[in-house]
């Protein structure tokens, strides 16, 4: 097996994610143009996104089991074809019901894509230089988003709402035919017909979807009304029942056994609060570049481009830094980095230049690049291979989760203070600033915190060994 193509199969699993990771972006800017066509109001609308987000984690848990049950080449290729069918389903989608189907569709397999990415370059690439290859699938991943409303922009105003899921087919064909291509060594993996945990699967399904589909209507309707109330519950006893369900099962969904590996459970805390401080930051960013700071959308697009430009560049740095010199370190640098960057967000207002908003996202950026490929190779690097898998699927899970609930939280906090200032007599703007300003010093609090479990993170990316047929040559 020394002649695989290894740059092949990272090519191939950098256009799968990135094609899914534009589709988290691209729609948003097109949802005034669909809710005319539609004839819905904005809050119909919006579920296009919703039903993306709840949907999105589903097959995230699932992983594990297919790559047992149907191999790594077939996972990924099931991954991205029912992306691309998603994809095409709702470009030729005539109602708001049959689009919001093809989204769920198109967030099954796109959910996928990321944990199986991660677990198949581990597969892969030796664990001596799995942290630089993770720099650069990282950096793919980050090309979808950042380009996504952009992209989206463009091809609508140019030809209609339904091409930006066209231009997912031919990236779509394209990834299955370079899959055949690449991927070919993965089909000499060996399967494993293990049972499904069907009732601690729905378990974990009931409690994702009533946790995300809870904190986002929570930003609408407020945290304490009972619609709420009543979802988080739900979402509470699933969960419980779900850890209940999988402790008394052989071959669980979810190995539970993982959270009592210290060095991966001390991943899984950064990832979360990382998610929750950066979702929730760059959540607020745009009412404090646009409402506040005046600019119009295209160039508050363009102030955000030195965070992108330095963490592309730093990338694949800190992949190979983590390779040689461990994980905590660098990860440690990004997070203070980040959290630096909240504090000067928060300094930010009507008054600041250009120069400080370009200085406070290059911070960002910095900080961006030196944490996520390190934090990655560390996640892959404290379990097992044969427990590779669903470490990747749990951390993806978790960084969506992390994320959902960062927003969530900022928003609610931020709407909260904005309410407590304009009641003491402030006025509407500057309490709206003030606001922000406290929403940045939230994700700059959680980020400072973080740094406790990233100090237990391993300090070399020592992978444990077991029996599992592993490619490493």
């Amino acid at each position: 097996m020394r002649d695989i193509n290894r740059t092949g199969i990272l090519i191939v699993v950098i256009m799968g994610t990135t094609m899914a990771g534009i589709d988290s972006s691209i729609v948003n800017i097109s949802l005034p143009v669909m809710s005319k066509q539609f004839n819905c109001t904005l809050d119909e609308i919006e579920w296009v996104i919703t039903v993306y987000m709840l949907s999105f984690s589903v097959l995230m848990p699932l992983t594990n089991w297919l790559k047992n049950r149907i191999g790594f080449f077939n996972l990924y290729i099931g991954a991205i074809s029912l992306f691309t069918l998603g994809s095409l389903m709702c470009a030729l989608s005539t109602s708001l019901d049959s689009l919001l189907v093809a989204r769920v569709i198109q967030a099954l397999g796109g959910g996928a894509m990321a944990p199986t990415s991660m677990a198949i370059i581990s597969y892969v690439f030796p664990a001596r230089v799995r942290g630089t290859v993770l720099g650069w699938w990282g950096l793919g991943n980050l090309v979808g988003p950042a380009m996504g409303p952009t992209l989206g922009g463009i091809l609508t105003e140019k030809f209609g709402w339904p091409s930006i899921f066209y231009i997912n087919l031919p990236i779509g064909i394209i990834t299955v035919i370079l899959a055949y291509r690449y991927l070919d060594v993965l089909r000499k993996q060996p399967k494993l017909k293990l049972p499904f945990d069907l009732t601690g699967f729905v378990a974990l399904t009931i409690f994702l979807v009533c946790l995300q589909y809870g904190i986002a209507r929570a930003e609408v309707i407020g945290i304490t009304s009972p619609e709420i109330l009543v979802t988080l519950s739900v979402a509470l006893i699933a969960f419980a029942g779900f850890i209940w369900i999988d402790k008394h099962k052989q071959e669980p969904i979810m190995n539970l056994d993982l959270f009592t590996n210290y060095s991966f459970v001390s991943c899984i805390l950064v990832t979360i609060s990382r998610a929750a401080a950066l979702f929730g930051g760059l959540f607020l960013m745009p009412f404090l570049l646009q409402e506040q700071m005046g600019f119009s959308e295209g160039m508050s697009g363009l102030l955000i481009l030195p965070n992108s430009v330095f963490m592309a560049v730093l990338m694949p740095f800190a992949g190979k830094w983590s390779d040689k010199h461990g994980s905590r370190e660098i990860s440690m640098m990004g997070i203070t980095l980040l959290a630096v960057s909240m504090y000067l967000f928060a300094l930010l207002d009507k008054g600041s230049t250009i120069p400080e908003v370009i200085i406070a996202m290059t911070v960002r950026g910095l900080g961006m690049g030196l944490l996520l490929a390190p934090l990655n190779a560390a996640t892959l690097s404290s379990v097992r291979p044969s427990e590779v898998t669903m470490a990747s699927s749990i951390s993806t899970l978790m960084q969506q989760v992390g994320g959902a609930i960062g927003i969530a939280v900022l928003a609610i906090v931020t709407q909260a203070a904005y309410n407590k200032h304009v009641l003491s007599g402030k006025e509407g703007h500057y309490a709206h600033h003030l606001a922000l300003k406290q929403g940045f010093h939230i994700s700059l609090f959680i980020l400072l915190v973080t740094l406790i479990p990233a100090w237990f993170l391993p300090r070399r990316n020592v992978v444990l060994k077991d029996t599992e047929a592993h490619i490493d040559t």
